[in-house]
Parts: C-alpha cells; sequence; structure tokens
C-alpha cells in the first residue's frame, strides 16, 4: 500500500520532474526530442501542440509508462532504467483514456476508485481500511459523483466516466497528477463543471503538481502556472503561463494564424 503523504513546507521547492536530452525512437525516426523539461513541487503544468506534436509520447514518459530511447528521465528523484517502476508508478495519478478503456464495464464506480490504492484494475481479495474508505468518498464527493458509487463503470456518461477517472487517478494520493486529456469528449456544460471542480481541488495547498494535456486552450483551468507548446516531437517554447499562451506562439505551432484572448483566468482562441 502506498505511504500517505503530508504536506511539508520547505524555501526550496523540490524537482518533481526532469528531463535532460531525452529522445525516443520509432523504427528509424525519432517521435520526440531532444527535450529538456522540468517541474518543480507546487507547479501546474498544461501541454498543448497539435496531432503528431509527441505529446502522448512525452506524457507517457512522466508517467513511467515508457523509456526513453536517449536521454535521462528522473521521476521523484529517481531515475527510469535505475528504479522498479511498479513501484514508483503508485506515487504518479495518471488519467488517460487508454487506461480507461482497461476498466471492467461491471466495476462499481466505488471499487474503480478504491483499487487504485493497489495500482490494480478489477476488484478482488484485497482489503480496504476506513481511510482508503473515506478518501474514496471525499473524493467522489469532490468531483460530483458521490451518488454514482453504486453504479456499473459502463454505464456512466463520458462526463462521469471522466470524473471518476480523475478520482481514481487521486485515490493513492500521488505526487504528480498526470491528465491526458481530461476534458476530450465532454460537452460545453461538462467541460466546465469538471474544469471548475478541478481548479478548486487545485488550490489545496497539499495537491500535487499537475501535468494537463489538451488540444485546446479554452480547456487550461484557472490556477495553471506554466505552459509547454510542442511541434514536430520538440519544445517549441515553455515557462510562465501568460508568456507561452500567446497569439505569436499558438500560431506557430498551429501553423494558422490564431488570436488569443484572456478573460480572467481562461484562456480563448478563433482563427483570423
Amino acid at each position: 500500500m502506498p505511504g500517505r503523504r503530508y504536506l511539508s513546507i520547505s524555501m526550496n521547492p523540490r524537482t518533481i520532474l526532469a528531463l535532460s536530452d531525452v529522445s525516443v525512437r520509432k523504427g528509424e525516426r525519432i517521435i520526440l526530442g531532444p527535450v529538456n523539461f522540468s517541474v518543480t513541487e507546487g507547479e501546474r503544468w498544461v501541454i498543448l501542440g497539435p496531432n503528431g506534436a509527441g505529446k502522448s509520447t512525452l506524457i507517457k514518459l512522466l508517467a513511467a509508462m515508457n523509456h526513453p530511447t536517449a536521454g535521462q528521465v528522473e521521476i521523484l528523484g529517481l531515475s527510469l532504467g535505475r528504479v522498479d517502476v511498479f513501484e514508483l508508478r503508485p506515487r504518479i495519478g495518471f488519467c488517460s483514456s487508454v487506461l480507461a478503456e482497461n476498466i471492467p464495464e461491471d466495476e462499481l464506480v466505488r471499487d474503480v476508485i478504491l483499487t487504485a490504492a493497489y495500482a490494480i484494475l478489477g476488484r478482488w481479495n484485497e482489503a480496504y481500511d476506513l481511510w482508503d474508505e473515506s478518501r474514496a468518498i471525499a473524493l467522489l464527493t469532490t468531483f460530483g459523483v458521490r451518488n454514482l458509487g453504486e453504479r456499473e463503470f459502463g454505464t456512466l456518461s463520458e462526463g462521469e466516466r471522466k470524473r471518476v477517472q480523475i478520482c481514481r487517478a487521486l485515490m493513492a494520493d500521488p505526487e504528480i497528477l498526470l491528465l491526458d486529456e481530461p476534458a476530450a469528449g465532454l460537452d460545453l456544460g461538462g467541460r466546465e463543471d469538471l474544469l471548475t471542480r478541478f481548479s478548486n481541488f487545485a488550490r489545496d495547498p497539499a495537491a500535487p503538481a499537475t501535468i494537463l494535456v489538451t488540444h485546446h486552450i479554452e480547456e487550461i483551468p484557472e490556477g495553471t502556472t506554466h505552459a509547454l507548446l510542442m511541434k514536430d516531437g520538440l519544445i517549441a517554447v515553455s515557462g510562465p503561463i501568460d508568456s507561452v499562451i500567446t497569439s505569436e506562439h499558438i500560431s506557430a505551432v498551429f501553423g494558422l494564424p490564431i488570436s488569443v484572448q484572456k478573460e480572467g483566468s481562461r484562456f480563448f482562441a478563433k482563427a483570423l
């Protein structure tokens, strides 16, 4: 069972993720890199870019699902290739449609959340204590799906599934939360409700460092501090979000004249 985390206050926030000269090769083609990138405790990142930019490849490295062809990936101070990934992965909350496809359709929502404490899919003979039960209920409540606890996962709408997947990703109290297109496939109401709930959760000082991948700047939640834009397997620009999400940078990455506007803490785009 993963250990419980407690909030620590430090004058020097630790580095959560660090990629040094990382590349990934598929056959004869380099599909990612070389990439240099780091995330510090307390930061909230968004990764954007067109299809084929390398976003999915990058997020799988950060989730310890794949290894680089070259370079070094450090996650929570541990180097991929020198650590047992099965011990590392429970410390990483990962929400992805690929993982969701492996959730049994007849699994109760409550058990979809609880089994994340053991980093498994499908309830068997595991024993869960009161802390586990209470945390699962609290997460379901935070993301507005507490009433779905006794429903089968296969009966949920797309929006309900997304919220349950985020609850599952947070169940083991991870030190990193990776969200791969969490709002994809949602209607406007579902998207805005999910982003609002996630923004409220992220305001908690004990919330983990977060990286969200999306195609759309409208899906960037309030409270996001940094952004990284990708194109052709490379990092085009990265840094504090207001200096990255600009008309100039978005137009260059997506290859189309685009006007970016900011209203409050949210970004919006339209083609010129």
